[in-house]
């Protein structure tokens, strides 16, 4: 779920005409691709209501690949919108399947809101296999009124939830309560069905308090961000969608967006090309990599889901832990950022796949490291772009 910024540039000289006219040139986030932020306001429909909370949650570089139908009455179907995956870093699709999995966790908990208990059902026609999705529904969901269903008090933070890929303050750790209260939301809780078992899902994390294993965390989180980074097909695939400048970004409300001016003025003069990925040794990769490893250097902490086993089912269920601890750190003021490359299961990242794997003592195939993330303070950010509960509607 990483936002990168790609900068193809043909000389010098190309960057100094350009930063020669950028006065004016800022642009701010556009009100209609965050206008989701602000809630669902008075929507009649409860189930809309529900939903315009459910499509705020993370997603692997904000694709926001669900589909969801509403034919039937007191229930929701969601799907997989096979168009939106990512095939180059996500082969088998398991952080898509983890994005579902978030996108259930807000709908639970903003359905208990109104006093509706969803009882899910995952895969009622059948679960995926190991390789592939395909057009059978992720879940099933269907609406009760009960007045016993407890309110769950993450459904404040839904709104103020971000991803944050700022530099951290290294000097200020996260609080023990922070981690408690991140700890407690990962573990399955009486509030929510899951298929997930106590013992299937481990929370660990690691902060400036165990010696050099955050030398080691930086490390292979390093390596593996420079993977991506000049790998020619994994680069391609965020290029595909990258959105730069306002229009781009509300035209699409999705995918990795770029306000930046330089790169708009490269892009409005035809000098940001992103027909093809750049060599390894341009700036566009080489000024990428040492600005990561400038944040990881930053990065005062990292936490870990590790789960036992890895269908589709307990990949669901781990997107839906992550939701709830990134929640839980949102009312702590923590933030937060995952790190899926190294997790990422293509060819080129087999050694950080096994170190990351190593490091956390989750050994294949019996465990399978799901979410892997650095955590600290920062400066705030602002929502990523969505775009809104009709785009998700399937259409009959």
């Amino acid at each position: 779920m990483d936002r990168r910024i790609f900068i193809r540039v043909t000389g010098a000289g190309a960057i100094v005409a350009a930063s020669a006219s950028l006065t004016g040139c800022g642009q701010a986030m556009p009100a209609d691709a965050i206008a989701a932020w602000q809630g669902p306001g008075a929507e009649p429909d409860v189930r809309r209501w529900i939903l315009g909370y459910a499509i705020l949650a993370p997603h692997s570089h904000n694709l926001q690949s669900w589909r969801v139908n509403l034919d039937a009455q007191d229930e929701i179907v969601l799907h997989c919108d096979l168009s939106r995956l990512l095939p180059e870093t996500d082969p088998f699709s398991r952080q898509i399947m983890m994005s579902h999995g978030t996108f259930l966790e807000l709908l639970d908990i903003a359905a208990r809101e109104r006093g509706l208990r969803a009882e899910i059902t995952l895969f009622p026609d059948g679960a995926f296999g190991p390789k592939t999705l395909d057009e059978r529904p992720v879940a099933r969901i269907r609406l009760t009124p009960d007045p016993t269903v407890a309110k769950d008090p993450l459904f404040a933070q839904i709104l103020a939830r971000r991803t944050n890929r700022s530099l951290y303050n290294v000097a200020r750790p996260v609080p023990a309560a922070a981690w408690t209260a991140m700890a407690d939301a990962a573990r399955p809780s009486p509030l929510r069905t899951t298929s997930l078992q106590a013992n299937a899902l481990r929370f660990g994390y690691a902060n400036a308090s165990v010696g050099d294993l955050l030398s080691r965390h930086r490390a292979i989180a390093a390596e593996a961000w420079r993977i991506e980074l000049t790998t020619p097909r994994t680069v391609m695939e965020s290029y595909r969608v990258l959105r730069v400048g306002a229009d781009e970004i509300s035209q699409h409300r999705d995918g990795l967006s770029i306000l930046d001016p330089m790169v708009m003025m490269l892009n409005r003069v035809g000098l940001f090309d992103r027909s093809k990925a750049p060599a390894p040794d341009y700036y566009a990769s080489t000024s990428q990599i040492e600005d990561f490893d400038k944040k990881l250097a930053s990065t005062p902490a990292f936490l870990w889901l590790v789960t036992e086993g890895n269908d589709r089912a307990t990949q669901v269920e781990a997107g839906r832990a992550y939701a709830r601890v990134q929640l839980a750190a949102t009312a702590h003021g923590v933030a937060m950022q995952p790190l899926q490359q190294a997790l990422q299961e293509y060819p080129e990242q087999t050694r950080p796949y096994a170190d990351i794997r190593q490091l956390l003592g989750a050994p294949q195939p019996t465990s399978t490291v799901q979410m892997w993330a650095r955590v600290g303070f920062a400066p705030p950010v602002g929502p990523a772009p969505r775009r809104g509960v009709a785009a998700q509607l399937a259409r009959a």
